[in-house]
Protein backbone atom coordinates (compact mmCIF):
# COMPACT_ATOMS: atom_id res chain seq x y z
CA UNK A 1 0.00 0.00 0.00
CA UNK A 2 1.38 3.29 -1.13
CA UNK A 3 -0.23 6.59 0.90
CA UNK A 4 1.46 10.01 0.66
CA UNK A 5 2.37 12.05 3.61
CA UNK A 6 1.53 15.63 3.51
CA UNK A 7 4.31 18.03 5.60
CA UNK A 8 4.19 21.59 5.97
CA UNK A 9 7.22 23.25 6.20
CA UNK A 10 7.60 27.55 7.79
CA UNK A 11 10.41 29.06 6.03
CA UNK A 12 11.15 32.85 5.99
CA UNK A 13 10.99 34.83 2.84
CA UNK A 14 13.87 37.20 2.41
CA UNK A 15 13.55 39.55 -0.68
CA UNK A 16 16.59 40.32 -3.00
CA UNK A 17 16.02 43.95 -2.07
CA UNK A 18 15.80 43.01 2.49
CA UNK A 19 19.17 40.54 1.40
CA UNK A 20 21.28 43.80 -0.30
CA UNK A 21 19.96 45.76 2.71
CA UNK A 22 21.16 43.76 5.41
CA UNK A 23 24.45 43.76 3.12
CA UNK A 24 25.10 47.24 3.43
CA UNK A 25 23.57 47.44 7.05
CA UNK A 26 20.38 50.17 5.68
CA UNK A 27 17.02 50.36 5.92
CA UNK A 28 15.54 48.32 2.97
CA UNK A 29 12.90 51.28 2.27
CA UNK A 30 15.82 53.80 2.10
CA UNK A 31 17.68 51.68 0.30
CA UNK A 32 14.87 51.37 -2.44
CA UNK A 33 14.72 54.94 -2.79
CA UNK A 34 18.46 55.94 -3.05
CA UNK A 35 18.61 53.43 -6.04
CA UNK A 36 15.12 54.69 -7.72
CA UNK A 37 17.03 58.13 -7.50
CA UNK A 38 20.55 57.12 -8.79
CA UNK A 39 22.30 54.21 -10.16
CA UNK A 40 18.86 52.63 -10.78
CA UNK A 41 16.69 55.98 -12.46
CA UNK A 42 13.90 55.45 -14.44
CA UNK A 43 14.04 51.32 -14.30
CA UNK A 44 10.17 49.67 -13.40
CA UNK A 45 10.09 48.05 -10.15
CA UNK A 46 10.20 44.73 -12.28
CA UNK A 47 13.43 46.08 -13.61
CA UNK A 48 14.76 47.29 -10.67
CA UNK A 49 14.10 44.34 -8.89
CA UNK A 50 16.15 41.89 -11.97
CA UNK A 51 18.61 44.49 -11.29
CA UNK A 52 18.77 43.75 -7.68
CA UNK A 53 19.23 39.77 -7.85
CA UNK A 54 22.24 40.40 -10.68
CA UNK A 55 23.93 42.63 -8.29
CA UNK A 56 23.29 40.12 -5.13
CA UNK A 57 24.83 37.54 -7.11
CA UNK A 58 27.75 38.67 -8.50
CA UNK A 59 27.97 40.27 -5.12
CA UNK A 60 28.50 44.44 -6.84
CA UNK A 61 27.85 47.10 -5.02
CA UNK A 62 25.65 49.80 -7.12
CA UNK A 63 26.01 52.36 -4.08
CA UNK A 64 29.71 52.63 -5.56
CA UNK A 65 28.41 52.01 -9.46
CA UNK A 66 29.92 49.06 -9.90
CA UNK A 67 26.15 48.00 -11.49
CA UNK A 68 24.04 50.21 -12.87
CA UNK A 69 21.50 51.00 -15.28
CA UNK A 70 21.42 53.15 -18.33
CA UNK A 71 18.25 54.33 -20.48
CA UNK A 72 17.48 52.66 -23.29
CA UNK A 73 16.44 54.10 -26.75
CA UNK A 74 13.01 53.88 -26.66
CA UNK A 75 12.21 53.11 -22.96
CA UNK A 76 13.44 50.71 -20.60
CA UNK A 77 17.05 50.37 -19.19
CA UNK A 78 20.61 48.21 -20.37
CA UNK A 79 22.01 46.77 -16.80
CA UNK A 80 26.04 47.90 -17.22
CA UNK A 81 29.23 46.60 -15.00
CA UNK A 82 31.69 49.22 -14.60
CA UNK A 83 35.49 47.77 -14.75
CA UNK A 84 35.45 48.35 -10.96
CA UNK A 85 32.68 45.40 -10.89
CA UNK A 86 34.29 43.23 -13.06
CA UNK A 87 37.61 43.20 -11.14
CA UNK A 88 35.36 43.01 -7.88
CA UNK A 89 34.09 39.96 -9.17
CA UNK A 90 37.55 38.58 -10.45
CA UNK A 91 38.96 39.10 -6.72
CA UNK A 92 35.83 37.87 -5.02
CA UNK A 93 35.86 34.53 -7.52
CA UNK A 94 37.28 32.16 -4.84
CA UNK A 95 39.72 29.95 -7.88
CA UNK A 96 41.40 33.48 -8.81
CA UNK A 97 44.99 33.72 -9.09
CA UNK A 98 46.16 36.62 -10.23
CA UNK A 99 47.04 38.02 -13.99
CA UNK A 100 49.05 39.73 -16.31
CA UNK A 101 47.88 42.93 -18.32
CA UNK A 102 49.37 44.02 -21.57
CA UNK A 103 49.09 46.53 -24.75
CA UNK A 104 50.94 45.74 -27.62
CA UNK A 105 52.16 48.57 -29.79
CA UNK A 106 52.62 49.49 -33.36
CA UNK A 107 55.91 50.72 -34.77
CA UNK A 108 54.25 54.44 -34.98
CA UNK A 109 53.05 53.84 -30.53
CA UNK A 110 49.62 53.38 -30.98
CA UNK A 111 48.11 50.82 -29.07
CA UNK A 112 46.69 48.28 -31.11
CA UNK A 113 46.28 45.18 -28.92
CA UNK A 114 45.36 44.66 -24.92
CA UNK A 115 46.33 40.77 -24.10
CA UNK A 116 44.66 39.24 -20.13
CA UNK A 117 45.82 36.64 -18.97
CA UNK A 118 44.03 35.46 -15.66
CA UNK A 119 45.46 32.32 -13.82
CA UNK A 120 42.94 29.82 -11.94
CA UNK A 121 44.06 28.16 -8.73
CA UNK A 122 42.31 24.93 -9.87
CA UNK A 123 43.55 24.88 -13.33
CA UNK A 124 46.93 23.83 -15.01
CA UNK A 125 46.96 26.31 -17.77
CA UNK A 126 46.04 30.22 -17.85
CA UNK A 127 42.93 31.88 -20.19
CA UNK A 128 44.78 34.43 -22.41
CA UNK A 129 42.56 36.52 -23.96
CA UNK A 130 43.76 39.40 -26.93
CA UNK A 131 41.24 42.07 -27.76
CA UNK A 132 42.44 44.55 -30.87
CA UNK A 133 41.32 48.12 -31.49
CA UNK A 134 40.55 47.77 -34.84
CA UNK A 135 37.63 45.44 -33.04
CA UNK A 136 36.85 47.51 -30.22
CA UNK A 137 37.84 50.64 -30.42
CA UNK A 138 34.91 53.29 -29.74
CA UNK A 139 34.34 56.39 -30.71
CA UNK A 140 33.86 57.60 -27.04
CA UNK A 141 36.00 59.96 -24.90
CA UNK A 142 37.64 57.99 -22.62
CA UNK A 143 39.02 55.90 -25.78
CA UNK A 144 40.08 58.99 -27.79
CA UNK A 145 41.90 59.98 -24.37
CA UNK A 146 43.14 56.66 -23.07
CA UNK A 147 43.10 54.03 -25.64
CA UNK A 148 45.70 51.92 -23.74
CA UNK A 149 44.00 51.93 -20.61
CA UNK A 150 40.66 51.17 -22.42
CA UNK A 151 41.99 48.34 -24.23
CA UNK A 152 43.53 46.85 -20.84
CA UNK A 153 39.78 47.22 -19.64
CA UNK A 154 38.34 45.39 -22.57
CA UNK A 155 40.69 42.62 -22.86
CA UNK A 156 40.13 41.89 -18.66
CA UNK A 157 36.74 42.13 -19.37
CA UNK A 158 36.65 39.15 -21.93
CA UNK A 159 39.36 37.02 -20.06
CA UNK A 160 36.72 37.05 -16.93
CA UNK A 161 34.06 36.02 -19.02
CA UNK A 162 36.01 32.96 -20.47
CA UNK A 163 38.20 31.97 -17.28
CA UNK A 164 35.47 32.00 -14.36
CA UNK A 165 31.82 31.88 -16.81
CA UNK A 166 30.21 35.13 -15.91
CA UNK A 167 27.41 35.85 -18.26
CA UNK A 168 24.18 38.21 -18.91
CA UNK A 169 26.01 41.38 -18.16
CA UNK A 170 27.37 44.19 -19.93
CA UNK A 171 30.08 45.74 -20.04
CA UNK A 172 30.00 49.75 -20.24
CA UNK A 173 30.56 49.56 -24.67
CA UNK A 174 28.23 47.04 -24.63
CA UNK A 175 25.55 48.28 -22.46
CA UNK A 176 25.57 52.27 -24.64
CA UNK A 177 25.38 49.72 -27.81
CA UNK A 178 22.54 47.51 -26.81
CA UNK A 179 20.60 50.52 -24.75
CA UNK A 180 20.60 52.66 -28.51
CA UNK A 181 19.31 50.20 -30.53
CA UNK A 182 16.76 48.46 -28.20
CA UNK A 183 13.93 50.85 -29.33
CA UNK A 184 11.22 48.31 -28.05
CA UNK A 185 8.33 50.25 -26.19
CA UNK A 186 8.41 49.23 -22.03
CA UNK A 187 6.31 46.14 -21.38
CA UNK A 188 6.62 44.75 -24.86
CA UNK A 189 10.45 43.83 -25.13
CA UNK A 190 11.42 39.85 -23.95
CA UNK A 191 13.36 38.98 -21.80
CA UNK A 192 17.16 38.36 -22.84
CA UNK A 193 17.90 34.47 -23.34
CA UNK A 194 21.51 33.21 -22.42
CA UNK A 195 23.35 33.94 -19.03
CA UNK A 196 22.28 33.35 -15.92
CA UNK A 197 18.39 33.00 -14.86
CA UNK A 198 16.87 33.92 -11.98
CA UNK A 199 13.57 32.47 -10.48
CA UNK A 200 11.28 35.84 -9.28
CA UNK A 201 7.96 34.67 -7.46
CA UNK A 202 6.70 38.49 -7.89
CA UNK A 203 7.86 41.93 -8.92
CA UNK A 204 7.49 43.46 -4.97
CA UNK A 205 10.49 45.39 -3.61
CA UNK A 206 8.53 45.36 -0.17
CA UNK A 207 10.27 43.93 2.31
CA UNK A 208 8.95 40.72 3.38
CA UNK A 209 8.24 40.26 6.68
CA UNK A 210 5.59 36.82 6.58
CA UNK A 211 6.50 33.15 6.28
CA UNK A 212 5.39 31.45 3.76
CA UNK A 213 4.18 27.99 4.33
CA UNK A 214 5.57 25.45 1.79
CA UNK A 215 3.87 22.19 1.25
CA UNK A 216 6.14 19.39 0.83
CA UNK A 217 4.74 16.06 -0.69
CA UNK A 218 6.87 12.70 0.37
CA UNK A 219 5.83 9.16 -0.88
CA UNK A 220 6.21 6.14 1.63
CA UNK A 221 5.34 2.98 0.99
CA UNK A 222 3.93 0.65 3.90
CA UNK A 223 3.50 -2.53 3.98
CA UNK A 224 -0.27 -4.30 3.03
Amino acid sequence: MKTTTAITQSAPKLSALNLMASKFSVEPDKLLGTLKATVFKGATNEELLALVVVANTYGLNPLTKEIYAFPAKGGGIAPIVSIDGWIRMCNDHPQFDGMDLDVEFSDEGKPFAGVCTIYRKDRSHPTRITEYMSECGGGSMPWKQFPARMLRHKALIQAARVAFGFSGIYDEDEGREVAMRDATPRGKRQAPTGGPSFALPDASLEPATEQDEIPMNFDTDTAP
